[in-house]
């Protein structure tokens, strides 16, 4: 898969949890090492290589010798359909418990050629690559792709255990309004409610049990680490970045990877894509033809599922706005069901409504059509969304999705909330707010000013996502981090 030749290089070995939504971030940081100076192996796992093979073709892989792609076993057995997202909880702990053995057999095999690893940058759930690559003596930086705010909610599960707020007690506690009960004690979150906090805790799903251990296992872990960085940028998120550096190793935000990418643009990796589906180009050519600001894109992500009846509602929520509309809908993203919607809502919606499986999001945030954006509140999307200055409509599904939903809602005043028993008449409400009403005019006016501030972040020199002086006792970790310049780290290891 490509040799690498130049010994002098640092050489990062950048492994993404194998989830769409973490390889994304991952795959734009190791783009911007590699501008910089970095030899790069990225790691992914074989059943998500093999998904990309098919979505991107083999010649992406050959390009470029001084970015090479590896791959490890995930230890689950090959899934009936081999285009969808694999469970979260079944491929964190596969990983957890195979992964080491692999992982350690490919750096034997990296660090015998010309060229060792002198860096790992791993996603913060894979936390088992810290205790693969002990023994090397290597800096090994953790890479939080989720969002700020909801590391902080992950360390406070213990409190919440503690304090007897959670678990819930029975199933009838998500429906008799228990968790909307605010809670005042989540550092820089006060005011938040318990539906807010990411749901695992609340132990009443099959698999939950395991993510809460998981994630108190991966937080202790982290603490060894050399640094850990974050996908978002000091003005977004400082007093969140200022609390977890006094509890974590120094934490450091860098973004947003995708302003930060095109900074340092590395036109020899634009043939390197990370979609695990096949992408519409279509859509971009019917946005070309609506007028600005006049479509709301809907997409829910790689992950969210919902039942047949949510989907219906949400279909029906946007044929009674009236407003146009960019609807992305996965095969996979109704539960043990069709995603074919009624016959009648594509009638009614033929001449304002465009649909598609897949699509190019960055392209779509960032086109003029585009007023709003009907999302899960994943934090791609949402950093995406704010670093484009799209306000958001935001129904969240599980893990930092919650958090991100109450910061982008309660904190920086850039998005609605949808309640989860989702209703037509509630959708259609919230979307024509969000596109023609004096609360969506604030929002737009909150996220473009959180836009520009993102987009002053990540430019050179000065930008707190760029700013020079790794090291300088003057500056905290949190106020400006070269990540960019990771040999500054290295050599302070």
């Amino acid at each position: 898969m490509g040799s690498i030749h130049d010994e002098k290089k640092p050489h990062a070995l950048c492994m993404p949890s194998p989830a769409q939504g973490h390889i994304n971030p991952m795959l734009k940081l190791a783009k911007i090492l590699h501008s910089k100076g970095f030899l790069i192996t990225f790691l992914n796992t074989e059943f998500n290589h093999q998904r990309l093979l098919r979505t991107q073709g083999s010649d992406f892989l050959y390009n470029v010798p001084s970015f090479r792609f590896e791959t490890i076993p995930d230890g689950l057995p090959p899934p009936e359909n081999n285009n969808a997202s694999q469970d979260t909880a079944s491929i964190l702990k596969s990983m957890q418990q195979t992964g080491t053995g692999p992982l350690q057999s490919l750096l034997a095999k990296l660090n015998a050629s010309n060229s060792p690893v002198t860096c790992l940058v791993a996603d913060f759930l894979m936390g088992f690559t810290l205790t693969a690559t002990e023994e090397l003596g290597i800096p090994r930086i953790l890479l939080w792709t989720s969002g700020a705010g909801s590391l902080i909610c992950y360390d406070q599960y213990p409190n919440l255990i503690q304090k007897g707020l959670m678990p819930l007690k029975d199933t009838s506690d998500l429906v008799n309004g228990y968790l909307d009960t605010t809670i005042d004690f989540i550092p820089t979150m006060c005011g938040i409610r318990l539906k807010d906090i990411p749901p695992f805790v609340r132990i009443v799903y099959p698999g939950d049990e395991f993510m809460v251990e998981f994630s108190h296992i991966e937080i202790e872990r982290a603490k060894k680490a050399s640094a850990i960085i974050f996908n978002t940028f000091e003005e977004l998120d400082f007093d969140i970045l200022d609390h977890l550096s006094s509890k974590f190793p120094p934490c450091y935000g860098i973004g947003p990877l995708n302003l930060l990418e095109n900074e340092y643009d590395d036109k020899s990796l634009a043939s390197i894509k990370s979609s695990l589906w096949k992408e519409e180009s279509e859509c971009l050519k019917w946005l070309d033809c609506k007028p600005p600001l006049s479509v709301i894109y809907v997409n829910f992500g790689s992950i969210t599922v919902m039942t047949r009846q949510q989907l219906i509602e949400f279909c029906w929520g946007l044929a009674k706005s009236h407003c146009s509309f960019l609807w992305i809908i996965r095969q996979d993203l109704v539960i043990d069901g069709s995603a074919a919607l009624p016959p009648e809502f594509l009638a009614e919606t033929r001449n304002r409504g465009m649909l598609a499986s897949w699509c190019l999001q960055e392209e779509v945030l960032s086109h003029p059509s585009i007023g709003g954006f009907l999302t899960h509140c994943g934090w791609n999307s949402t950093i995406e969304s704010i670093s484009n200055g799209v306000p958001m409509i935001c129904w969240p599904f599980f893990a930092d999705q919650q958090p991100n939903c109450w910061c982008s809602c309660n904190k920086w005043g850039i998005a609605m909330e949808i309640d989860n028993d989702v209703k037509s008449d509630e959708v259609a409400k919230l979307v024509i707010e969000l596109m023609n009403g004096e609360k969506g005019k604030k929002m737009r006016k909150n996220v473009i000013d959180l836009k520009n501030k993102g987009v002053k972040s990540c430019a050179s020199p000065s930008g707190s996502s760029v700013e020079e002086g790794i090291g300088r006792t003057s500056v905290k970790p949190c106020r400006g981090y070269v990540a960019v310049d990771l040999q500054d780290l290295i050599s302070s290891v």
